[in-house]
Order: structure tokens, then C-alpha cells, then sequence
């Protein structure tokens, strides 16, 4: 397909086709918002093809941004002067590390010569920067040329290191005979393996600053390489990273951008031991101690102690420093998906996870997931610096959410005690090896432990499986009130926090519950072990009473679970949240394993406003945005964005206006009123008129109808009333009847089958004119997936899912925001706006399931009076919004139903 180079207002925005009129003004506008430091929240409706528009429209600028800078650059260094009188005045193409921070003012008074001493001093350090950047770009294009146009380099690197390879395992056996002619045999003062289980010496960050000076830190500052600068795009899953990256390639920017996928230990680690584990915090910890092992030998050999300790934990053998060069060079030469990333590395035999890492600096184009950007400490780790680039959030209908979601936590009162019991196992075991700060710190884990069984009415040193609580129920505390009730206010949670991550004593942690039943032990130890792991799997039946069998041994595998530890520091990070931004959850059940203690993040702003801080600009997209006072209140407006600089984006459809019918049915066939409230949705004559809506529309829609319910539990009763009327008989005598499953694993069987008798319907004729599913919002199939052309003709919406308005966590969000946000007139407060947005963003998200293409067309149905709101009409996405009928009656509606489905053709 020969690309097409598009102009507007003298922008040229090169496409692989001739982009529709909305695409054209998508990339134009999205270029102004990134020019212009602003934070744009756009909405392109699935099928109007956004990715392409955000790949062009936003690489187009990062184009055009580079050629000015050059262009500055160049004419800094040929007049070599730099008006740096003010940080105003600085040239705005220059990347962070040559721009001058605006805290150099001059004292009053000062000399004119000492001004202008000072002044030509900084303007030469520009200048000299500004050629070592220049040499440091010519230098690495030089190399990335060579790689993408010599192959025999890239072999020439394979073979050196087979050859390093066979080196170091010649070295190794040598090294292996000479031990063995001394006749002197390692020191084996534990059982084997426990060396790598005892905490290492603690030192924190600040006693290592003290001990080592400041001059290893600016060596390690010098070594990093610049970042350029770049767009950070992110989505929700790897499957829809992978599907950008895909456009990326096909798209007129394919070959020329340097683009990495980043992705977590999980996706890109190509050790097998490590991979093996299983669970995510495993491979995690283990990746760092094999690195930290590295490091470790580096310095024992560098310093020859007298006295040799066990060997430590094998360096990963994936994780060279020549060889991650290489892997980086090769990620940056082509656009590469996760699963291209994996098989370079597992080729070249270097680790893609760090390789992709290194190659983060001098790429133009990041590709990750959400919880990679929005978490702190992930994005701290991962090497991602925000600091004047840009970020493009996709598929961000949920942002807030999902904010939300990674910085809460709950943990039920069985995992405190499992943790409390392998935490004092392990202390009573290794506490005379361990050093004081060691025992300091996990005899204070350990304090926190109980008090956190004691608040919710248990006891730590007994099975929390056979304890019943005298309290049952609900209670909600601000961090500070639960902090003083727990007892625990006098305990510095950003130490401890700060203990568990440097230590990594979860990982040593479950290193010895793995290794408690095989430890060649004393007779009193192994008694005392037996009666440990006794209680452990009577915390865990459901791991040890069900047995894989053989045959299915590959695929049925679970993952081994981390220690309890490593979730529990999650919630300790919580703790440490400010008091007016969260609030700690009591969920006190019948016994204690059932019970939980839950953090709610009340404030997501407090951790996207890091983000906002540092960028260029921010772009926030997805096909639904509606309503977007959500975006601008809770998540902007709080993270300190001024007013001005957000900018609203949204896009019309790309389909005829003819193909696509919305209806508001405030009544149906017998005339009673649709009002699918808590109060009246149950009610027999309101089940029974929903059932007569759907038989109606079944014998006039073609092909796939789907139906949303409020609630699996609704669908359940409404299919039983049919069931137990008749009326479900006589739907299936025109639409096959589909229920979505609870089961995840049963969704992808249950769409299969739909489409299948859709397509069989379509082919033979007959009376049957296709399929029913009845679906739940906010289910699997509200969100993601695709029921395009026959597959989803006609989408029907049953009343109005608003949230359970009694729950405690819903009300206190409701409060926060009352007491928070700004009161504005003729609005609602802004808990009740929360409820309502809420509502319309899952029922947005359910009717955007259909019409996935130009071509499509489909009919959607909202059915309860309530829609007929101005300000609920108001919430829907302007594309259906524009075009939607209220019909006060049943009879104009079904009228409008079928004159709209015999206009179109049949089933195809």
C-alpha cells in the first residue's frame, strides 16, 4: 500500500492510505496539544482507526521537534552565543542536560565584568556540551548504520562470545582442578544452600552514602547515556502493546523509528530456572539476587578477602555488559513486539528485559504497559525518565481505576499469620548469624504482624482457620486512626519499607519454606520444622490436598505462590500514604482466614501528579472518554493542572449517519414504564415486559442481538422468570440463547459457538434468524471485545447500571470528593456526579462493542426512562449522542426498529 503524505496548516503527516477528514484533524490537534505542553484527552470511537492517527500525528511532531533542534543546535555552535539572561530566553529544542537551570540569579550589585565573566563561562560549557551530544548522536547512528546494513558484525559478536564462553568454562574446570590438588575443602559451616538464605549485612542508603562519598555516584552519573527526547506510549494489556507495535511496522514510520517494547520479568526473561518459578514477585526477586550476586563477586575479587564465604547464588548467564550492548543496538535498529524482543535475546544470549532497559535513553518511541508508567518505584527501576518527554496513556477510559487499583491492597488475616509463623521460624533458625539491624527490623515486622491480627480481633499464635471473631462487619478508619488503634504510630513505616526492599528478605523467606522439609537438620530442629510445615499447609488445604495428575502435569501446573511477605510490604508501602489521601478498610467475617484489612486509595491524583509535573505534554486517549469530567476533576484538576492547559478532543464516526440507529424506550408494549431501579427491577410485570421488548426485537433484528444486564445476579433471575413463564421458549424459536459465563476460562467457548450460529443462521435460512447473548455490564464481554457486523446488529441496554451505592468503600470516595471538589451551580455534587459518571462510562463501554468499521451498522437500545435525562443524554458519546431518538411509547419505536433493519442487507 504506497503511503500518502498529508498536509495540514503546513504540517505533513505522512499515512499509509488516505486518511478519513477525522484523522486529519485528530493528528492536527494532537500535534498542536504536544507543541504547545498542554494535556489532551482525545476520543476516536473503535473503527476510526486512532492508533494510526496517534503513531503519525505524534511521530510527525517528534519528527519535526528533532529537525528544529538540530537546526538550533547547529546555529548555537556556529555563532557561539547564548542569550542565557533569564531561563526564558533559552533555546526550547535543547534537551534537559544542556538547558540551564533558572537558579543561577546574580546577587544585586554585582560587577558588570564578573556578569559577563560568568555569562561567556556558561555560554562556552553550553557550547561544549552541545558538541559532546552531537559526537555522542553521530556516534550512536554510526553504530545502528552498521548493524542494520552488516551482517558480518553481528556474526563477528556471536562468535566472540561462544569464544569468551568457552574461556570462562575452561577457566572454570582449571579452577576446579587446582582447588582439588590443594586438599583443602570449602568451609561448610550450614547445611548446603542455607548461605544464600541468611540476610546479608544491612546498611541503609544513607550509611552507604556516608561510607562510599559522592564520588562513585557522579562515576555512574557520567556513565548513563542521554535521553533523547521520546514518547512514552502505554496501554492496559500486552496484547493490545503488541497489536500498536504492529501498526508502528506498517505505518510510513516503521523503518526509521527506534522503538522498544519494555514489559515485565514475566514476559522477557529467557532463563529458564528463573522463568520457572512462576509467580511474577519470585522471578522478581530472584532476577535481583543473581544480579546482586554479580556485583558481589565483582567486589569479593577485586578486594581478595582472607576468608571466603559459600558461594552466592549464580550470576545469571544472560546478563553480560557486551552482550546487552549488542542486544540494545539490535532493538534499536528495527521495530520489534515482545514476543520479536524474546527471540533476539534468546539468539544473541542476552537478557531482553535489561537489553530493552539500556536501550530506553536513545529510543524515540516506549512502548509499556500502564502499571510500568504509573507506578513510581516501577518506572524508578525501570530506568524511565519523564522529565520533558511525552506520554501517550491509550485505552484510558479506566486511568482512574486502575490508578487506584495498583496502589491499594488488601491482606486477609490468614496471610498475616502464615507470614508471622515462616518469619519467626526463620528468625529462631538464623538469629544468631544475623546482625543487630537484621533482628531490629524483623523483630519490628514481626510486631507489626500481630497488631495487625490483634485490630481485626484475632490471635497470631493461633490457626486462623479455626478462629472465630466476636465481631463481625464493616469498619472504615482514616490511615492515622488506624495507625494509633493497631498500635504501631510509633514505628517508621518508610524504614521498614525501605528494609524489605533492600533485604529482600521475602525472597530469603521463602527460599526457606521451600527448603524446610528437606534441611539436614538436628533431631529437635526437624521436630520443630515437621510441626511448621504441619500448620502451613493447614493454611493452604487447597494446595495440598488437591493433586495435579501426571498426565496433566505441563499445563495444570499453578505457579508457586510468594511468601505472604512480599504482599503484605505492598500494603505496609499503603500505610505510608497521607492521611487525608486514603483509608484503611476492617472486613471482619466469621473467622479470622476470611477476614481482611483493606487500604482504598481515595486521591489518584496525588500519584499521577508526578507525571503531569514532569512531561511535555500528556495525552490521554480511547474510544470512550465519556464523561470526561472525571478526568478533568479527580485526576487533572487535583494533580494541580491549570484549567487552560486541558484540551478535548472528540471525533464523529466514520460510518454513514443512516447506519447506525440509537433509541431511548421509556415504556414497551404494554405500556409500562421502564424503570429498572433497585425498588422495581424485581418485580414480575417488569421482567415480564423486558422479555416482550426482546421477543419484539428478535423477530425484526437480523443476525446477533446482545443484551446487557445490570448484574449477573439480575440475568440470573430474569432468565429463570422466563424460564418459568414460557417467554424463554418462544425467544429461542426465533434467536438462539447464549449466557455468558462466570468462568473466564468458558467465555472464549461460549463466543465461539455464538458466532458459529450466527454464521450457520445467516447461510441456511429457516426460522431461526440467528443468536441471543445475554451479557453483564462490566462482565467479559462489556469490554474488549468485538462483535462487529452480524456478530452485533443490535445491542440493547437493560436499565441503568448504577454501582451498589451501599458500599463503604463507594460512599467514603463520595464523600472525599464532596468535601474535595468545588461545589459547581446547577450541577450535581460531585459524589453524586461520581455515581452517575460511573454508570454511563460502563454503559459507554458495553454499547461500544458494536460498530467496529466504516461499513458496519447496528441498532443500540437503552431501556429505562431515565436515559431520556438531558444530562444523562448528555454522558453518551457525542458520535450516538448526536443521532439518538426517544421514543416516550413502544409502538414508534418497534416501527423505527424494523424500518432501520429492512433498509440494510441480511445476514452475510
Amino acid at each position: 500500500m504506497a503511503n500518502k503524505t498529508q498536509e495540514d496548516g503546513g504540517i505533513h503527516f505522512p499515512f499509509p492510505f488516505t486518511p478519513y477528514s477525522i484523522q486529519k484533524d485528530f493528528m492536527a490537534e494532537l500535534y498542536r496539544v504536544l507543541d504547545a505542553g498542554k494535556i489532551g484527552i482525545f476520543e476516536s470511537p473503535t473503527g476510526t482507526g486512532k492508533s494510526l492517527s496517534l503513531i503519525c500525528g505524534a511521530l510527525s511532531w517528534l519528527r519535526d521537534f528533532e529537525q528544529k533542534k538540530h537546526q538550533e543546535e547547529a546555529r548555537l555552535l556556529e555563532t557561539r552565543t547564548v542569550p542565557l539572561s533569564d531561563g526564558k530566553d533559552q533555546p526550547p529544542f535543547l534537551s534537559s542536560s544542556c538547558k540551564e537551570t533558572p537558579d543561577t540569579l546574580r546577587p544585586a550589585g554585582e560587577p558588570d565584568w564578573v556578569t559577563q565573566f560568568v555569562q561567556k563561562k556558561e555560554e562556552r560549557d553550553l557550547v561544549d556540551r552541545l558538541k559532546e551530544e552531537q559526537v555522542r548522536r553521530k556516534k550512536r547512528e554510526e553504530r545502528l548504520q552498521q548493524i542494520r546494513h552488516n551482517a558480518q558484525l553481528k556474526y563477528a559478536a556471536k562468535r566472540m562470545r561462544r569464544e569468551e564462553e568457552e574461556m570462562e568454562r575452561l577457566l572454570h574446570l582449571s579452577r576446579e582442578m587446582l582447588a582439588e590438588g590443594t586438599g583443602t575443602e570449602p568451609l561448610e559451616q550450614l547445611v548446603c544452600g542455607d548461605e544464600e538464605l541468611v540476610l546479608a549485612e544491612y546498611e541503609s542508603d544513607e550509611e552507604k552514602r556516608a561510607a562510599r562519598g559522592v564520588d562513585e555516584e557522579e562515576e555512574e552519573e557520567d556513565l548513563e547515556e542521554e535521553h533523547v527526547t521520546k514518547i512514552y506510549y502505554c496501554s492496559r494489556t500486552h496484547s493490545q502493546l503488541a497489536q500498536f507495535v504492529h501498526e508502528v511496522q506498517r505505518s510510513p514510520f516503521g523503518k526509521d523509528t527506534r522503538l522498544v517494547s519494555l514489559g515485565s520479568r514475566q514476559n522477557l526473561c529467557i532463563n529458564e530456572d528463573v522463568k520457572n518459578l512462576g509467580s511474577a514477585q519470585l522471578i522478581n526477586d530472584r532476577c535481583m539476587e543473581m544480579q546482586r550476586s554479580k556485583h558481589e563477586k565483582s567486589r569479593a575479587e577485586d578486594e581478595k578477602p582472607k576468608r571466603r564465604r559459600q558461594e552466592h547464588q549464580a550470576a545469571c548467564p544472560f546478563y553480560s555488559y557486551e552482550q546487552l550492548q549488542l542486544l540494545r543496538d539490535e532493538v534499536l535498529v528495527g521495530v520489534k513486539d515482545i514476543e520479536q524482543l524474546v527471540s533476539l535475546g534468546k539468539e544473541a544470549r542476552a537478557c531482553p528485559y535489561y537489553g530493552s532497559r539500556f536501550a530506553i535513553p536513545a529510543a524515540q518511541l516506549v512502548v509499556l504497559p500502564y502499571q510500568m508508567l504509573l507506578h513510581g518505584a516501577t518506572r524508578q527501576a525501570a530506568g524511565i525518565r519523564l522529565q520533558g518527554q511525552v506520554v501517550v496513556i491509550d485505552e484510558a477510559h479506566n486511568l482512574i481505576d486502575t490508578i487506584t487499583g495498583i496502589y491499594s491492597a488488601e491482606v486477609t488475616g490468614s496471610q498475616f499469620c502464615q507470614a508471622h509463623s515462616q518469619l519467626l521460624q526463620y528468625m529462631e533458625r538464623y538469629g544468631k548469624r544475623l546482625k543487630a539491624k537484621n533482628l531490629m527490623y524483623i523483630k519490628q515486622l514481626l510486631y507489626l504482624l500481630e497488631q495487625f491480627v490483634t485490630v481485626l480481633g484475632g490471635n497470631i499464635k493461633q490457626n486462623p482457620n479455626t478462629q472465630s471473631l466476636s465481631q463481625t462487619g464493616t469498619e472504615l478508619k482514616t490511615i492515622n486512626d488506624f495507625l494509633f488503634q493497631s498500635q504501631i504510630d510509633n514505628i517508621n513505616l518508610f524504614k521498614v519499607q525501605r528494609y524489605c526492599e533492600k533485604s529482600m528478605v521475602s525472597r530469603k523467606l521463602f527460599g526457606f519454606t521451600e527448603r524446610y522439609g528437606t534441611v539436614l537438620a538436628s533431631s529437635r530442629e526437624q521436630s520443630r520444622l515437621a510441626g511448621f510445615q504441619h500448620f502451613l499447609q493447614s493454611l493452604q488445604p487447597a494446595l495440598t490436598e488437591t493433586p495435579v495428575p501426571h498426565g496433566d502435569e505441563g499445563e495444570a501446573r499453578v505457579p508457586r505462590s510468594a511468601s505472604p511477605l512480599m504482599h503484605i510490604e505492598g500494603f505496609l508501602a499503603a500505610l505510608t500514604t497521607a492521611n487525608q489521601d486514603g483509608r484503611v478498610i476492617l472486613n471482619r467475617q466469621g473467622s479470622l482466614s476470611q477476614s481482611s484489612l483493606k487500604f482504598l486509595l481515595l486521591n489518584p491524583a496525588v500519584h499521577f501528579a508526578q507525571v503531569v509535573k514532569e512531561c511535555r505534554a500528556v495525552v490521554i486517549a480511547g474510544g470512550t472518554m465519556q464523561p470526561v469530567s472525571d478526568f478533568r476533576e479527580q485526576l487533572l484538576a487535583c494533580a494541580g493542572v491549570e484549567a487552560e492547559r486541558v484540551v478535548e478532543f472528540s471525533c464523529g464516526h466514520v460510518i454513514p449517519p443512516d447506519n447506525i440507529l440509537p433509541l431511548v424506550i421509556c415504556s414497551g408494549p404494554s405500556s409500562q414504564q421502564l424503570e429498572f431501579t433497585y425498588q422495581k427491577r424485581e418485580l414480575p410485570q417488569m421482567m415480564d415486559e423486558t422479555g416482550r421488548i426482546l421477543y419484539n426485537l428478535c423477530n425484526v433484528v437480523p443476525g446477533g442481538v446482545v443484551c446487557f444486564f445490570p448484574s449477573y445476579e439480575y440475568q440470573r433471575q430474569v432468565h429463570a422468570h422466563w424460564d418459568k413463564s414460557g417467554l424463554l421458549a418462544r425467544l429461542a424459536v426465533r434467536k438462539k440463547i447464549f449466557q455468558e459465563p462466570k468462568r473466564a476460562n468458558q467465555v472464549e467457548q461460549v463466543l465461539l459457538e455464538y458466532s458459529r450460529c450466527i454464521k450457520c443462521c445467516g447461510h441456511a435460512g429457516g426460522v431461526v434468524t440467528g443468536a441471543l447473548l445475554l451479557s453483564v455490564v462490566g462482565g467479559k464481554m462489556s469490554e474488549g471485545i468485538n462483535f462487529s457486523d452480524d456478530l452485533g446488529r443490535c445491542v440493547v441496554m437493560v436499565g441503568m447500571p448504577y454501582p451498589n451505592i451501599k458500599s463503604p468503600e463507594l460512599q467514603e470516595k463520595m464523600a472525599y470528593l464532596d468535601q474535595t471538589l468545588p461545589r459547581i451551580p446547577g450541577q450535581p455534587p460531585p459524589g453524586k456526579a461520581l455515581v452517575e459518571n460511573l454508570c454511563m462510562k460502563a454503559v459507554n463501554q458495553s454499547i461500544g462493542r458494536a460498530i467496529r468499521h466504516q461499513k458496519d451498522f447496528a441498532s443500540i437500545v437503552l431501556l429505562d426512562h431515565r436515559y431520556a435525562r438531558p444530562p444523562i443524554l448528555g454522558k453518551l458519546p457525542a458520535w450516538i449522542r448526536d443521532r439518538v431518538e426517544v421514543k416516550a411509547t413502544f409502538g414508534p419505536a418497534f416501527a423505527a426498529m424494523r424500518k432501520f433493519h429492512r433498509e440494510r442487507p441480511g445476514p452475510s
